[in-house]
């Protein structure tokens, strides 16, 4: 993941989604890297407080996108997601997967989403 806005709810928690899409031919390539098998850089998200990390695929047309979600639970985020870009084992995933992917128009990576809404689950008093 690199850097980029973000949105927070008062809870402390930025929620983020975000948008990409992805190459027909690379479908099969990126189920089986993003495997509960492989374990992929998922230690190093939990090292920089990204919780939650979630990734959904949708074919929209003859078009593939990923839907992702994560929640960064911090205190500095701007320094966290410097420190993953630097690891190198990141790098090297990033390596593999960009290459898969496609930027929507006038973006250079994910799209973030706008959050429009949040229910915490928490019933009123």
């Amino acid at each position: 993941m690199r850097s980029r806005t973000h949105q927070s709810t008062g809870d402390g928690v930025k929620r983020m989604g975000m948008v990409i899409k992805l190459k027909p031919e690379c479908v099969a390539k990126y189920r089986e890297l993003h495997a509960d098998g492989n374990p992929g850089v998922r230690d190093l998200l939990a090292k920089y407080h990204l919780e939650n990390f979630s990734i959904f695929l949708r074919r929209i047309g003859e078009e593939w996108f990923e839907f992702g979600y994560c929640e960064y639970r911090g205190a500095d985020f701007e320094s966290d997601m410097a420190a993953l870009a630097a690891e190198p084992r990141n790098q090297a995933w990033l390596e593999v997967c960009d290459p898969m992917q496609l930027p929507l128009d006038g973006e250079n990576g994910w799209a973030v989403m706008e959050q429009v809404y949040y229910n915490s689950g928490a019933t009123p008093p």
